[in-house]
This record gives structure tokens, C-alpha cells and sequence, in this order.
């Protein structure tokens, strides 16, 4: 999501005058809250507001809103992917009907595959599947950046692109060989690729947990048991995505859609970016049958903390990549409760990224990490490993209520639960590690 740059511009003005929020909140007769979410990009200044801001900042109001207008369109791209008979269809639809109500401008990439298998290009009848996966995976990037540079043109403040299927999708098709043959030929890499996209939404094949959906689909070509492995490989190429969520088949189809579009708007925060999480001490685990699992993705970490905010916010920002490939983020976090929080997280670019540092808190270190991120019953977890420790890890679980049973992965042993604890926070960490 880009909706932050305005507000990361009105920052740079605020400190550039060496002001605090809270004087800046005083001189325009507002709260420092206000002022705070303009500047993380919750809310925008009213009229009458920014001709007080140009003048504080001496700058014209022609100046002051051409860069709003520029900057403060919010656009997100998602992908909604799954297995056979997931129903991804029908769940695009809710999605078009529902945050079309919610203000945003909904645009959808049609899956690329079947475009080009109805045009006669197929891995059967190019020379080889390879040959195909990179005519596949060029045009599904093609299509996406026609459809960012049109959604930029547009007059919409919020711009919802769906894509049906994205680039990963391609992994669950293809040897990891051919996969990163296909990386080498189009000059990019995995995590690239799979870190473009904001969000990704995996709607679970009914061939899992729904077998008389399964049966009664008449267009289906693979078997139950085929529909489950294919189900698998997709889930295993896009785990280590930062914001991957499963959707299983554990209600009804139509609470089933509920899920999703929930999922969707606690993510683009309507109304707020909650997020639910529960952490565990846990005994150091295997990580060489980590690293052998299909399900599960190696990512490196470094992330540092900014100074805290009068609001009590927590900011921090990091790389976070593998094989030398990184991305770069700023979140911002305010505790709501021990398993509650509000969360924005946003990609930033390498200058945004050097120039955050210079806020660095210099009572707390940076935190190095190795993350394995594991998809397991239809779950999401995300093993922490810190150099400073040999015995014990720690795992977090995202849920989607505070009182929804967890379920441990095989062969993961739990010391004992720290939600909740400050000294295993890793904004308290930075400062002080826990001894083991």
C-alpha cells in the first residue's frame, strides 16, 4: 500500500521546523492523536487544516495539496489464490460487492493462465514447460503493471487490485530449477516477486475439509487427492510472504466468504489493522527438517527501533529477504491488549529505509532474526530464531479471535506461553535479551 507518502511528507516538514506533534497539534488547535494519524496515514487533514499547515510551514496551499493529491492515493494489490474448487470465483464477486460499498475502486487481473491455454499456448504445446512458464509469468507481470499504471490515472482516493493468481502461483507448477531458470530469464528474483503483492489470501480446495463440494463439481479434472497436493504446493510457494492468510474449509461456503472479506479489511485497516497474536517460548527447534519442509520458507531479518512516539506507538523498521534478496519496511504497533494489537506495516524503499535509521532508539540495538515461516494445519506460523540463543526460540500465531484454540506444529515443543510478557516483546528485546 502507498497511502503513507503525504503523510511521510508532512512529517519531514513537521521535524524540518523542529516541532513535536504535540506543539504542532497546539498551534493548529487539534489533539497530537490527529496529527499523529496524518501522519501515519490513517486520516488526512481537513481543509481549513492545511491552509493552517501551509502556513506554519510557509509553503502555498497550491504546493501543500498538489502533493497530497499526488501522494495520498492509497492503492493495494492482493492475490486470492487456492486449490480446485477453493471458490475463488464466487469469492472475487463478494469481494467487488462488498468494498465497492466501502469506497474503493475495485480492479481484478484475470487469471493468466487460462487466457493463455484458451489462446493455444500451453505447457503442451510450447517446447517445453519451461518455455511456458516464462511466457506465463512475463505476461502476468506485464498485465500487473498495466493495471497499476491505470489505476494511478484514476480518479479514486482507494484502489483494491485483485489478482487471481500472481506470480508464485507458477512455483506449485514447476521444478525449483525451472522456477529460478524463470527468475534468471526475466532479471528478478523469488523474493521479489512474491513480496510485490500486499497481501495474500489462500482460499483452501474443498477437496480439503469439503469433500461433497468436491464431488458435486462436475469441471473439476483432478482428483480429490490431486486437488489436496496441488492445494499444498500453492501454500508452500507463497509461505514467507509477510501477510499470507489460509482460509480452510472449517465453516460453511458463505461464512467461508465472510472470512475472506474479513480477512481483506482487517488488513487495509476498515475500520482498524487489528491483529490478534499469541507467542510462545519454545524448545530450540530442528532446523534442518525445517529447512526440508516444502511448507516451510527460511527468511533473514534486521529490523530497528525508532524512538518511541509521545502516543506510546512503537516504530521500527527492517529488511526482511533471503539470498541476498531483501524488502524493506516500517510498521508501526499500539497495544490494544496482551493478544491484541493495532498494526501498519508498509513497504518502504532503500532511501526511506537509511533515512528512518537516522530515528533509531539508541537504547536498543538492532535485532537480527532468522524467521522460518510454516504453513501447518491451515495455520501460519512464524518461528523466530535469535543468535543469542541456543536452547530456545520463540513462535507466534496470528488467530482470528483471542479465545480460538491453538494447535502446535509436529515436532515443535513449547516451553511455556509469553503473550502478554514485555521481556520477550522484541521492541523490549532490542534493549535487553532474555537469558535462556
Amino acid at each position: 500500500m502507498n497511502k503513507y507518502r503525504f503523510g511521510n511528507y508532512l512529517t519531514e516538514l513537521r521535524k524540518r521546523y523542529g516541532m513535536t506533534q504535540q506543539l504542532l497539534a497546539h498551534r493548529l488547535g487539534v489533539s497530537d492523536k490527529a496529527v499523529s494519524k496524518w501522519e501515519n496515514g490513517r486520516s488526512k487533514p481537513a481543509l481549513s487544516q492545511l491552509r493552517k499547515l501551509a502556513d506554519i510551514y510557509r509553503i502555498s496551499m497550491d504546493e501543500l495539496t498538489g502533493m497530497m493529491e499526488e501522494h495520498d492515493m492509497e492503492i493495494t494489490k492482493i492475490v486470492i489464490t487456492g486449490g480446485p474448487c477453493a471458490g475463488k470465483t464466487t469469492g472475487m464477486s463478494r469481494i467487488k460487492e462488498e468494498f465497492e460499498k466501502r469506497g474503493y475502486r475495485v480492479l481484478f487481473i484475470p487469471e493468466t493462465a487460462t487466457e493463455l491455454i484458451g489462446g493455444g499456448v500451453a505447457p503442451w504445446t510450447c517446447g517445453s514447460n519451461l518455455d511456458y512458464q516464462k511466457c506465463q509469468v512475463r505476461l502476468q507481470k506485464e498485465k500487473e503493471s498495466v493495471f497499476d499504471e491505470a489505476a494511478r490515472s484514476m480518479d479514486a482516493d482507494k484502489v483494491l487490485i485483485v489478482c487471481d493468481r500472481g506470480v508464485l502461483d507458477n512455483k506449485a507448477y514447476m521444478s525449483q530449477e525451472d522456477f529460478d531458470a524463470v527468475m534468471r530469464a526475466l532479471h528478478t528474483n523469488e523474493v521479489a516477486e512474491r513480496d510485490q503483492y500486499d497481501a495474500i489470501i489462500h482460499m483452501v480446495t474443498a477437496a480439503k475439509g469439503a469433500p461433497e463440494a468436491y464431488a458435486n463439481s462436475s469441471v473439476r479434472t483432478e482428483t480429490p487427492e490431486q486437488a489436496a497436493a496441488l492445494d499444498d504446493k500453492l501454500i508452500a510457494a507463497w509461505t514467507g510472504h509477510p501477510h499470507l492468510r489460509v482460509i480452510d474449509n472449517s465453516t460453511g461456503f458463505e461464512e467461508k466468504l465472510h472470512r475472506v472479506v474479513a480477512e481483506i479489511a482487517a488488513f487495509l485497516g476498515e475500520p482498524e489493522p487489528m491483529e490478534i497474536e499469541r507467542k510462545y517460548l519454545i524448545r530450540y527447534p530442528d532446523l534442518l527438517r525445517l529447512e526440508d519442509l516444502p511448507n516451510c520458507s527460511k527468511v533473514e531479518m534486521m529490523q530497528t527501533y525508532l524512538k518511541d512516539q509521545p502516543d506510546g506507538t512503537e516504530a521500527r523498521v527492517r529488511q526482511r529477504g533471503q539470498n541476498g534478496n531483501f524488502m524493506c519496511y516500517r510498521t508501526e504497533k499500539r497495544r490494544i491488549s496482551d493478544t491484541t494489537r493495532v498494526e501498519v506495516d508498509r513497504r518502504i524503499d532503500m532511501k526511506e529505509y537509511v533515512s528512518f535509521l537516522a530515528e533509531a532508539d539508541p537504547e536498543r540495538r538492532p535485532i537480527r532474526k532468522t524467521r522460518y515461516c510454516l504453513t501447518e494445519n491451515n495455520r501460519y506460523y512464524e518461528i523466530d530464531i535469535y543468535p543469542e540463543w541456543k536452547k530456545q526460540a520463540i513462535l507466534e500465531i496470528e488467530l482470528k479471535d483471542e479465545n480460538e484454540e491453538v494447535t502446535m506444529p509436529e515436532g515443535i515443543k513449547v516451553i511455556r506461553e509469553v503473550t502478554g510478557d514485555p521481556a520477550y516483546t522484541n521492541h523490549e528485546m532490542a534493549r535487553k535479551m532474555p537469558e535462556e
